[in-house]
């Protein structure tokens, strides 16, 4: 069996893969490790449990609920709240430990448990392996007053966007925004704190079911938002996914901005205010080579890390730097939060646009995107691809031919028998066609 955490907390088909049983466990098990690392003196422990409104979340958010107050600790539900909401809120509240219900952007079928640990930051490897080593063990159950107590947190999200309209820079006031909200966590704190701002907002994807997050909408489906943001004539579109960890956004032509391009803007605006931490951004190995370039001729320097937010963030925590990012829209300002905020990103681009008086096509004109061409190659020996020497001559070779106008960048998944193939190059089809031709070598020469 492989492990059960993934690279954002355990995740799976709802009720088949990620279950109540699973649930109820690993939160006994997450009470007893973190409890035992940081004693809580004194008094129980505290937890706060979110979802992003799923309908498995209502089962599996009981399952969490009942494990952690049977194991001793007092818990705070509240209710359907973005990822990063969560985490204010478990640093805010003085918590010890946050527990999210969200499978972020994957479909409604799928749900996931993401673990905070004191101070709303996410729990290093280590921990999880000790959680997951320590399922199903024996226990001294508590009884009597020695048990957790459940109350409902109804003021978490008014907290949240209290603190998201404390740190935006300037107001929205006058700007058309199209918010949409994956029909997920988003749906009422985005545009609630995009209209306290002072933005007129235009909504969609804002009527959660359930069953319909991420269905049409949100930051992996962008046409909708493309045609709203034209349509209404609005200065920009804001995309959320389900548990509203992620920003993509779109100018005012429908033309799509992600989230190298949202971080390039987002940097040259700290730095030009003397804000950015050592000059600065840190980002992932799968950032656009475009994105490097750019940041080189500004000044600023990147550091690179594993895809995923969580590496991003204990790079920025261990060099003391304040904002990091991915690709795929998680962008973290470490000076006032500790993981990927959607709804924080979207509303400092928002401001920059109103501080400047500028496009957002003009802004990202900061950085000219390289064509990028990424193969998922299935069904091959993963654990064999940093050694296999035929590979690594191609990888090598293919790097040769690109030189300085692109890259080559070939990346296991972390919890499938696959193989990323990435490349980038000056023009689409140089890019296909290396792409291709590494694939095919992975293939051969990791088959199983």
């Amino acid at each position: 069996m492989g492990r059960l955490f993934g690279t954002d907390g355990v995740r799976g088909l709802a009720n088949r893969d990620v279950t109540a049983e699973v649930a109820l466990d690993l939160s006994v098990a997450a009470a007893h490790v973190l409890r035992e690392q940081e004693p809580a003196e004194g008094r129980r422990p505290l937890a706060v449990v979110g979802t992003d409104g799923r309908a498995s979340g209502e089962f599996l958010g009981a399952a969490v609920t009942a494990g952690l107050a049977s194991a001793g600790v007092d818990v705070l539900t509240a209710g359907m709240l973005p990822t990063p909401a969560l985490a204010f809120l478990t640093a805010d509240l003085g918590a010890d430990l946050g527990v999210m219900l969200s499978a972020s952007h994957n479909p409604a079928t799928d749900n996931g448990i993401k673990f905070f640990a004191r101070g709303g930051v996410k729990l290093p490897d280590a921990v999880e392996d000790q959680i997951e080593a320590r399922m199903r063990e024996p226990w001294d159950r508590p009884t009597g007053a020695g048990v957790g107590r459940v109350r409902r947190l109804d003021d978490g999200a008014a907290r949240y966007v209290r603190h998201l309209l404390s740190v935006l820079p300037n107001r929205l006031d006058g700007m058309h925004v199209v918010v949409d909200a994956a029909h997920g966590a988003a749906s009422t704190v985005s545009p609630w704190a995009f209209r306290e701002a002072g933005a007129y907002v235009t909504v969609i994807g804002a009527n959660p079911d359930g069953l319909n997050i991420n269905d049409g909408y949100g930051s992996t489906h962008l046409a909708r938002l493309q045609r709203a943001v034209v349509e209404n004539g609005a200065r920009l579109g804001i995309a959320h996914d389900g548990d509203a960890d992620r920003c993509l956004a779109v100018d005012a032509h429908g033309e799509i901005i992600d989230g190298d391009q949202i971080m390039a803007i987002l940097a040259l605006a700290l730095k030009e205010h003397g804000a950015l931490a050592e000059d600065t951004v840190v980002a992932t190995v799968m950032s656009n080579l475009g994105f490097l370039q750019a940041m080189s001729r500004e000044g600023i320097e990147v550091r690179q890390t594993g895809v995923g937010d969580r590496y991003v963030l204990e790079e920025m925590r261990a060099g003391g730097f304040n904002l990091g990012g991915e690709q795929s829209g998680h962008v973290i300002f470490l000076d006032h939060g500790t993981t990927g905020d959607g709804v924080l990103t979207g509303l400092m681009l928002a401001a920059r646009l109103a501080e400047t008086g500028r496009s957002l096509r003009d802004l990202a004109t900061v950085m000219t995107r390289l064509p990028q061409v990424l193969v998922n190659v299935k069904g091959v020996d993963k654990d064999r691809a940093d050694s296999d020497p035929e590979l690594q001559a191609a990888v090598a070779a293919a790097s040769a031919e690109l030189g300085a106008s692109g890259r080559v960048l070939l990346r296991k998944s972390g919890t499938e028998p696959l193989v990323r193939v990435m490349v980038e190059a000056a023009g689409d089809a140089q890019a296909r066609e290396i792409a291709d031709r590494l694939a095919e070598v992975v293939r051969e020469r990791l088959a199983l």
